[in-house]
């Protein structure tokens, strides 16, 4: 898929030449939409970025057309002029996204792009003589509006298959568009400007000149390296992880002591944590920018007055068990690890696949097993077990282990039988303490019970909103392909750095519309689903329930609270004297509440207890009908207040 799926080819050490067409003509745009320079520029930035994410060891040179000044090497006795090498051959870095936002505009004059194509196979040839490379390839992004001149246009051809290089063109029309005479593909038809004129006739006669070299480099394919500048943003937008080759685990199956077979294994899926975007971020100091700059230490430090410092070796690890902490020195941890013969992929037994239950899958990652290319023995009983399996409808239980240092996890071994390959696939199955075992209610009530109409209501809602449809054969398809779904965290994530590598100054931009778009459902599960949910509202009302406080008596205040309820009633306040008349009818158990209160050590029931302490005393003169006086020290040892004292204090 256009120069995304070159990307992939380019880790095997590849070169190529953007060659971009910055003339007036580009500028040319329908009221309120982009110009075909802003959809070309665009191109060349989303490829550039992807290729800078995706650290390729590659190399990217730029070359304009259509420049006001001229600089190349073949600019002599007027020829090749208005053609500018911007950037030679060299690894794509922030600096060059930088300086595509900044320093790539529309220019005013026109050149010739089949003298632009000369340059780049000169700058090719010059750049790479010296170093080896997979792949040459020239990216052209025009819009053909200046007439190119044809007359050596043969031996153009025919130096570009001698030196084996490939071309790519992005044009803001499609072949069609040129053959019907119709709106072209990013400036008419629905959703692209300036829709009616079509191609011009300079335009219709640089594509069938276009046609021609394609069909001469490759008679098959050719014309399918001709892409529209709109199509080629749609599947560059998505940012791509970094590329890896695939690393083989070898190792042996083994079916009991006496069956071996040589195997390889390579991670199929494997989950992207945000842990191993974490590992690209690194500590800088904030002028320089520089990662020497700044340096981390740890140090150690008892907690004491004097903060005194405890070296690295005078410390162990503790492993917290209940309330106390085991310590656990060095040698301690190595002893306590799993000891195992290293790796292993040994079957255990067999059983039924539909006995292994898809929910019990775990893991993060998952492992296709082949035979070694090089050993035909092994691929010949490889293939026997996974045809048996499949036949049988069987699963391989085995017991995988990494290596040495690895625990081992026990899995199961699926059959994969493909037109052009067969393979076992092993996922991950828990163990007994990994296994939740949870006991939740009936969802049965004589309460609440639905109607038929409200379960077809229900019926109706779950079959509008199904991700499968027929297509004209009968067949099944998705409507949700789930693997061409990106991770928006990791979308958002170099959407970001991008951002902040070229405008260091500027807010963050909003998520792209088209990973926003992504992450709704499909616009026809959308509409189909409008009327089910419609119909669901009526049949399932909904009624809001107003909760009535109650009152809390002293007896519920003054109730031994258990640990939840304590904790709840640190934060609640009421009143004691609005409800301890008539309420509170023994002294001794006000009493006994009140030193309850005060043999807890919390401020919020101490607090309380004054309270209470406080109504008891307002209330006693109500009752009593006496004055109250200060205590004395024939009432309470501890009081320094005389009788005679505390009289004179009267309340």
């Amino acid at each position: 898929c256009i120069i995304s799926q070159y990307a992939a080819e380019m880790l095997q050490g590849s070169a190529l030449v953007l060659c971009m067409d910055v003339g007036f003509s580009m500028s040319n745009s329908a009221p309120g939409e982009e110009s075909t320079f802003e959809l070309a520029k665009k191109v060349l930035q989303k490829f550039v970025q992807r290729q800078v994410f995706a650290e390729t060891k590659d190399e990217l040179a730029l070359v304009l057309f259509g420049t006001d000044s001229t600089k190349n090497p073949l600019d002599q006795d007027g020829q090749y002029q208005h053609i500018t090498i911007h950037r030679h051959l060299m690894m794509p870095d922030f600096g060059f996204l930088e300086e595509i936002e900044n320093q790539i505009h529309p220019e005013n004059e026109q050149a010739d792009w089949l003298d632009a194509i000369v340059v780049c196979m000169d700058l090719l040839q010059n750049e790479t003589n010296k170093k080896k490379f997979d792949r040459r390839n020239i990216a052209v992004l025009t819009d053909l509006s200046t007439e190119a001149k044809a007359d050596h246009l043969d031996v153009i051809i025919k130096n570009l298959q001698e030196a084996g290089i490939t071309l790519q063109f992005f044009l803001p029309f499609t072949m069609e568009d040129s053959e019907e005479g119709g709106g072209d593909a990013d400036r008419g038809g629905p959703g692209h400007p300036g829709a009616g004129k079509g191609p011009t006739r300079e335009q219709k006669n640089g594509l069938d000149m276009v046609k021609e070299i394609m069909q001469c480099l490759d008679e098959e394919e050719g014309l399918d390296e001709i892409y529209t500048f709109r199509k080629a943003i749609e599947q560059l937008c998505m940012f791509k992880r970094v590329e890896r080759r695939p690393m083989a685990w070898p190792c042996q199956l083994t079916i009991g002591s006496s069956l071996s077979i040589r195997i390889v294994g390579y991670k199929a899926v494997s989950l992207l944590l945000k842990e191993k975007l974490k590992k690209t971020w690194i500590t800088i100091d904030a002028q320089t920018l520089q990662k020497d700059d700044i340096k981390r230490e740890t140090v150690y430090c008892l907690d004491d007055d004097n903060e005194t410092e405890v070296q690295k070796d005078d410390i162990i690890q503790g492993f917290r068990y209940g309330s106390d902490i085991v310590p656990f020195s060095k040698v301690d941890q190595e002893q306590m690890k799993y000891k195992h013969d290293g790796k292993c992929f040994a079957v255990l037994g067999f059983t039924k696949q539909n006995l292994v239950h898809r929910h019990r899958f775990m893991g993060s990652q998952v492992i296709k097993i082949f035979a070694p290319k090089d050993d035909e023995h092994a691929g010949v009983a490889l293939s026997a077990v996974i045809r048996a399996l499949d036949e049988l409808e069987m699963v391989a239980i085995v017991r995988y282990a990494y290596d040495r240092r690895s625990n081992p996890q026990i899995g199961a071994a699926f059959p994969c039988i493909k037109r052009d390959y067969e393979c076992l696939m092993y996922v991950q199955l828990p163990f007994a303490e990994d296994l939740r075992q949870f006991t939740f209610p009936s969802l049965e009530s004589k309460k609440f019970t639905p109607s038929d109409t409200q379960l077809s209501a229900v019926d109706s809602l779950i079959d509008s909103m199904m991700l499968v449809e027929k297509d004209e054969n009968g067949d099944y398809k998705d409507m949700l392909k789930v693997h061409h779904i990106p991770n928006p965290a990791f979308q958002r994530h170099f959407q970001c750095l991008y951002h902040r590598a070229v405008s260091p100054g500027s807010p963050l931009p909003p998520l792209e519309p088209w990973l926003k778009a992504v992450l709704e459902p499909p616009e026809i599960i959308t509409e189909r689903c409008q009327a089910p949910l419609e119909e669901i509202k009526r049949k399932f009302p909904l009624v809001e329930v107003q909760k009535k406080k109650k009152l809390k008596t002293s007896a519920q205040i003054f109730e031994e609270p258990n640990d939840k309820e304590a904790k709840a009633d640190e934060e609640e306040e009421y009143n004691l004297a609005d409800i301890a008349g008539g309420s509170v009818t023994s002294v001794r158990q006000l009493t006994h509440r009140i030193e309850q209160l005060l043999s807890n050590k919390n401020t919020n029931y101490y607090m309380k207890s004054l309270k209470c302490i406080k109504v008891f005393r307002e209330q006693s003169i109500k009752v009593n009908k006496h004055s109250m006086t200060l205590i004395s020290k024939d009432e309470v040892q501890g009081s320094t207040v005389s009788k005679n004292e505390a009289n004179q204090v009267t309340h």
